[in-house]
This record gives C-alpha cells, sequence and structure tokens, in this order.
C-alpha cells in the first residue's frame, strides 16, 4: 500500500463540489493548514497575549497596533481565523484517515502470496540457489524457520509444468502502517481537545444562549445575567481572586473586549496565604490553605493548593496563578512640594482611591500597590538599585552574566523595608506613577528617603533623595524648602550669614555679600526675575541648574570657575543659616555644627535641587500598614484535557512505530528441478529465488538479507 497527497475522488453532481472534497482530503492541505497553525503558534509566542491595548500602542504605535489588533494578534489562540484553521485540519485529517484506512488494514492483512516468480527477480534484495529436498518439504523448512524468527508466513502451492511448485510468503514490522493512522489520529484528537477546551464552547453560548461580553464595571453581584455563563458549562478557564478571610464563587472569564463571568459549583475560602522568598526577594513558594464549600450539599473540604500541585473538586481544578494584594489598608502623611499646600494625613486602601483639592486644582489619588519587600544589591553602591539617580538593575545584572558557578563580584542584598506605589490623576484624565520606600535608606552612608516618578509604564523610576534628619524622618529637610518659600526668612537668612562672614568694621563688605547671598539664595529658589524673561521659559526655575545658567549668562568663561565657587559656598552658608531658621520657627533648639549636620546640608542642596523636576504638589510617605493579602487561582474544568493526553500518546506510538519499525516481505519460490532429468533419474532438487523487500533502505536491511540468505538458501554470508 502506497500513501499518496491526493484526496477523495467522489462523484458528486458538481465538479466543484468533487474538487473540494478531493482538496479537504488531500495530505498536502492538511500539511498547509499544519503550517500557517505553526507561523500563527509562533506569533503567539513572541507576542504577549492579552495585554492592555495601551501597551501594543506604545510598543508599536497607534496604526500598526490597531491592524494588528483587527486580526487578532494580541489574542491568537482565540481568534476566529485561528479556530478556523484548526477546525479545517481536524476535517482534513479525518478525511486522510478515512482515505487511507480501508487500504492500510486490507495491505496489514494480505501476505502478496500471488506474486508472480518474474517479478522476484526485479528486486534489490534477491538471490537464487538449489536445496536437495523437494519443493513442498523445503517449503515447510523455510516456513518453520521464519515462523521462529517472528515473521508472519503463509504458504501458497501452485502447479507448474515441472511439477507442483511452492510460494513462501512472509512479513514482519506491519505496526509501521498503524503508527501512520496513530500519527493522524493524535493530531484529530489533540485539535478537537484544543477547541473543546478553548473559547469555541464559550462562544457558542455566546451565539445561541444570548450571552454577551461586559464592559462595564462595578460589583460582581451587579452584573446582569446576560454576562454570566451557566453552571454547567462545560468548559472554561478563568480567574479567580480571593482575599484571605473572604470568599468567591465567580471566576472572571477574561475576552478580548471584556469579561464574562462563571458561577461555580462551590465558593472557596481563603484561611491563609503562605509566601516565602528567596534572599534576591524573590518568591521561593507560594501556597493557598483554603477551604471549599459546596453549594449544593454544604459539604466543606479543606485543601492546600500550590504551584504545580492543584486541586479538584467537581471536575473544576484549582490553579495557584499568583497572589495580590487583598485590599491593605495604608496611613500616609502628605507633604506639600508646593509652598500652597499644607501637611496632612490621609488613609487608604490598595485598589481604591481618594479625591484631593487644594481649592481650585482638583487631583485624585489612586493606590495602585503595596510591596512589604523590597531586596536591592549593595556589594556596589555606585551601581546599586538604591542609587535613585539611576534606579536600575540592568547594569548590574549584566555584568553578572555568565558563568553560573561564580560572579566577579560578592552580592550584598538587603531588605531595604516597603514601599508602596500609586497615581495622582488629574482633571484631565492624565496620571503620573508614583513609588516611595517608607523607611530611609542608606546610601553611601547617608540616610536618605526615595520618591519615585514616572510619567509612563514603559519607563523606570526616577527617583529624588531626601536625606533623613536627626531624628530620621523627613521634618527636617521639609521644613527647610518651606522656610525657602518664604521670602522674610530668606532675607533674615542672608543678614545672618552676611554678618557672621564679615569681620566687624566693614560693612561695605557686608552690603557687598548681602547682594550676591540675595541673588544666589533667589536663583535658588527659583524667584529670580532674570530667569523668567523670554528666551528661557524651558529652563529650570530654579535649583543649582538656574545658578549655573545665570553664571554663563552673565560671567565670562575665563572667571566662570571661580565665581561659581565663591557663589556656591555663599549658598551653602545662606542655607545652612536658612535651616536653622526654620528649626527656631519650629520651636527647636538649633543644631551643633558637626559632621552629620554637613552631610545633611551636603545632601539637602542636591534633593532640593532636584525637587524642581518633581512634577506632583505634593508626596506621600507611608507611615504605617495593615497588609492583606490576595490569592489569584486559575479555575478549569477541561474536558479535552483527557482527549488530548490520548492524542500525544497515539502521536508517540505513532511516530516511534513510523521511525523504528521496519516492515519487510519477504518471498521464498520453490520449483522442482528439469521434468526430463527427473524422469532418467537424475535428482536435480528444488530450484529457490528469495526476495526481500522493505520500506527503507538501511544497513541493517543489508545485514537482515544477508542471515536470510545463509539460512533459507543455505547460502554462504
Amino acid at each position: 500500500m502506497t500513501v499518496t497527497t491526493e484526496g477523495l475522488n467522489v462523484s458528486g453532481p458538481s465538479r466543484r463540489v468533487s474538487d473540494a472534497v478531493e482538496l479537504l482530503s488531500s495530505m498536502r492541505f492538511a500539511i498547509s493548514l499544519l503550517t500557517v497553525i505553526c507561523i500563527a503558534s509562533v506569533i503567539g509566542t513572541v507576542l504577549k497575549q492579552h495585554e492592555p491595548m495601551s501597551n501594543y500602542v506604545n510598543q508599536f504605535g497607534p496604526f500598526w497596533s490597531e491592524v494588528f489588533a483587527r486580526f487578532s494578534l494580541y489574542s491568537v489562540y482565540s481568534a476566529w481565523w485561528f479556530l478556523l484553521i484548526l477546525a479545517f485540519l481536524v476535517l482534513s485529517t479525518s478525511l486522510c484517515i478515512v482515505r487511507n484506512t480501508p487500504k492500510i488494514l486490507a495491505d496489514f492483512k494480505a501476505y502478496k502470496e500471488n506474486i508472480r516468480e518474474q517479478s522476484l527477480k526485479a528486486f534489490g534484495h534477491r538471490a537464487e540457489s538449489t536445496l536437495d529436498g523437494d519443493a513442498q518439504s523445503e517449503a515447510h523448512r523455510i516456513g518453520q524457520i521464519l515462523v521462529e524468527s517472528g515473521w508472519k508466513v503463509k504458504l501458497q502451492q501452485r502447479t507448474t509444468a515441472a511439477g507442483d511448485g511452492w510460494m513462501v510468503a512472509a512479513k514482519a514490522g506491519a505496526a509501521n502502517k498503524l503508527g501512520y493512522l496513530a500519527a493522524h489520529s493524535a493530531i484529530v484528537l489533540v485539535c478537537i481537545g484544543g477547541l473543546l477546551d478553548g473559547d469555541l464552547v464559550v462562544r457558542a453560548q455566546m451565539w445561541f444562549n444570548d450571552k454577551s461580553v461586559f464592559t462595564g464595571g462595578g460589583l460582581i453581584s451587579d452584573v446582569p445575567d446576560q454576562h454570566r455563563l451557566p453552571l454547567n458549562n462545560p468548559t472554561f478557564r478563568g480567574n479567580l481572586l480571593v482575599t484571605e478571610g473572604g470568599n468567591a464563587h465567580v471566576a472572571i472569564l477574561t475576552q478580548p473586549t471584556g469579561v464574562l463571568l462563571q458561577e461555580l459549583p462551590f465558593s472557596v475560602e481563603l484561611k491563609k496565604f503562605v509566601v516565602e522568598y528567596y534572599s534576591t526577594g524573590m518568591p521561593k513558594l507560594f501556597a493557598s490553605d483554603i477551604v471549599i464549600h459546596d453549594k449544593a450539599t454544604g459539604e466543606t473540604k479543606e485543601a492546600r493548593v500550590e504551584v504545580n500541585h492543584p486541586v479538584k473538586y467537581k471536575g473544576v481544578e484549582l490553579f495557584q496563578s499568583s497572589f495580590d494584594d487583598g485590599g491593605s489598608s495604608i496611613q500616609l502623611q502628605a507633604w506639600p512640594m508646593a509652598s500652597n499646600t499644607k501637611p496632612f494625613k490621609l488613609d487608604g486602601v490598595i485598589g481604591g482611591s481618594t479625591p484631593l483639592t487644594n481649592g481650585t486644582e482638583r487631583m485624585t489619588i489612586e493606590f495602585t500597590g503595596l510591596r512589604v519587600i523590597n531586596v536591592e544589591n549593595f556589594a556596589d553602591s555606585s551601581a546599586s538599585g538604591a542609587d535613585v539617580r539611576a534606579v536600575d538593575l540592568r547594569h548590574s545584572i549584566e555584568s553578572r552574566l555568565g558563568a553560573a558557578n561564580k560572579t566577579p563580584t560578592e552580592k550584598v542584598l538587603r531588605n531595604i523595608g516597603p514601599s508602596f506605589s500609586y497615581k495622582l490623576r488629574d482633571a484631565s484624565g492624565q496620571a503620573t506613577e508614583f513609588n516611595n520606600y517608607m523607611l530611609p535608606v542608606d546610601v553611601d552612608g547617608t540616610r536618605m528617603f526615595l520618591l519615585g516618578q514616572r510619567e509612563s509604564a514603559g519607563v523606570p523610576f526616577r527617583y529624588l533623595r531626601i536625606p533623613a534628619d536627626e531624628n530620621d524622618s523627613l521634618d527636617g529637610w521639609f521644613r527647610l524648602r518651606a522656610a525657602l518659600s518664604d521670602a522674610a526668612l530668606r532675607n533674615q537668612a542672608v543678614q545672618r550669614y552676611a554678618a557672621t562672614a564679615v569681620e566687624p568694621g566693614r560693612p561695605e563688605l557686608v552690603e557687598a555679600l548681602t547682594l550676591s547671598a540675595q541673588r544666589a539664595i533667589a536663583l535658588f529658589a527659583g524667584v529670580d526675575p532674570s530667569m523668567h524673561q523670554s528666551g528661557q521659559g524651558g529652563s529650570p526655575r530654579g535649583g543649582l541648574q538656574a545658578v549655573s545658567q545665570f553664571m554663563e549668562t552673565n560671567v565670562p568663561e575665563a572667571d566662570r570657575e571661580k565665581a561659581s565657587e565663591v557663589l556656591v559656598r555663599i549658598l551653602n552658608g545662606v542655607l545652612l543659616e536658612l535651616h536653622q531658621l526654620a528649626r527656631d520657627k519650629a520651636g527647636l533648639p538649633p543644631l551643633p555644627q558637626n559632621d552629620a549636620l554637613r552631610a545633611f546640608m551636603t545632601q539637602s542642596v542636591l534633593s532640593l535641587s532636584d525637587a524642581f523636576f518633581y512634577t506632583a504638589p505634593m508626596t506621600f510617605v507611608m507611615q504605617d500598614f495593615k497588609q492583606v493579602q490576595a490569592s489569584v487561582f486559575q479555575v478549569s474544568r477541561a474536558p479535552g484535557k483527557t482527549i488530548v493526553y490520548i492524542g500525544c500518546f497515539f502521536l508517540i506510538l505513532g511516530v516511534f512505530a513510523m521511525l523504528y519499525v521496519r516492515e519487510r516481505r519477504v518471498w521464498v519460490w520453490l520449483a522442482p528441478g528439469n521434468q526430463a532429468e527427473q524422469e532418467k533419474g537424475l535428482a536435480t532438487g528444488t530450484q529457490a529465488t528469495l526476495a526481500l523487500s522493505t520500506n527503507r533502505k538501511t544497513m541493517e536491511a543489508d545485514k537482515e538479507f544477508e542471515t536470510l540468505k545463509s539460512r533459507l538458501l543455505l547460502l554462504p554470508q
């Protein structure tokens, strides 16, 4: 039997129908469909699936993101065209099986003992010999040898002019043909299982049961019935989020344009969520201790769900997918970054939002995340993730690529404490994301608070470093920033600095130093009129950037270095006096002149300068929190999984049968000697012709033929 690429030839009422059936049942069509599915699978693997549309717009641009969306490339495996190709592949492969199965079964049973003697001479493996016994006895001897060697044998007696001849037909390795059926059946089974466990059944219910995708928001209990799938839905795959101490019984099935809700026959209560971390801060183990409550019987069942250890109940499997925040409560301290706001306290819940206003400007703060553990590498402070001017571990990771058994430098991992993230959204809907650490971090020997900001999710956070004061808090820095915005305190600080920096009795130097100090502090505070002239609107309005720009504009290049050193020294002196005045205004004693104060002031000057790039009117620092964990389960009812497993078994069986089982056939024609010599009493014996046929020409076939010649025809090897 020869397997062809042609399809079924049917006699139909129309030539087009016959051609369509022939095309669908042909092997070339099935291979073409399989190629398209492989290409689509590559696209689905390379391109992240089911991401927010904004991510694709940022990655590909508005035009191509829309084009890719039209072809459903963001959800390839549930796209209508992918399911249609899969269905055609099932149909085509099934027709291939229907076309070839009768031929294979007929060939499986046939010994082909009717082959002509002359045909044996056309085989590549053939040999001839003269045997001593008569044809019948030699036929039985050869047949017995083949049977003992594992061959299936059939003997046929033929009448010839010289007398009765015998044909010995034997075959082995017929399972090779069954491998073809097994491999093709496996493709059908795997595709059917994929269709059953895919979105096809869900979409069928949407078409025939008048179900639609829900695109709104709100509570799950308020979603109408037309967006809910029935309890007896045969197949689904969705997500179930359960908070500690809470329970849930409705799974969410994500669709390209919204969600569908799937009622479960039970509810899941999360007693405790367990998470363990590696020293690097990455999760090592997360598991959920749950209680399953049966809705019909009221039965309860305690179980533990871990990664790769699902729990099955009433045909529904629960997999530990991930974990999330379950609505942790946080207490925040709001600090003003602008002079027109005042400090205040704020309570929030992760996942919630709160409106904010200062009378004219309205904003909304959205609490997006709480992270209790943040591990950074402090082996090299110059490349540490705590360096807020470039909080990016990419360089640190790349420098450690190479052999897995060692790294060029020793890692010093340290947990720098909790952090929380939030978004400030203005009245127009534009949002800026922030990530602030709760505790100060030791950076180069100085305790720093890290306040992160970024305009979009596609860029890393840029961090503002604020030094901690003598009480390890932010009070000292924000008092200094508020004083910098107070014109009266600035003038008083200038007068005190000029009085202490100049020797008594030299009033002309005091006046000159006062003018220079006023100009320096005005530039740094961003209130100098020269920085708002035309042509400078895009430059920073204050900080060291404004001082530098003023020097470049008004001081000759030859004197610029010396003048800048003097101006910065004056600025540092005035800010120190301003810091002491702010403490005095708050009723605090002045700080002694020591290394701690000098380190604080050095970092304060840098952070006050960088604060002009911090665009938010206020920042929030977490004072306390109460963490509530939530577990995310993937719940699925997958009847096609068993079918896929069976298909995989058939595929392995079929591939091994086709690759490692050789189909062989042997014919031995035994003809009596010359009749005239027999009548004279001359014993001429039996003329034997041996032929071997195999589906693959291999060295093993050559060796086997030599063995057969030796054993059957008694020829030397």
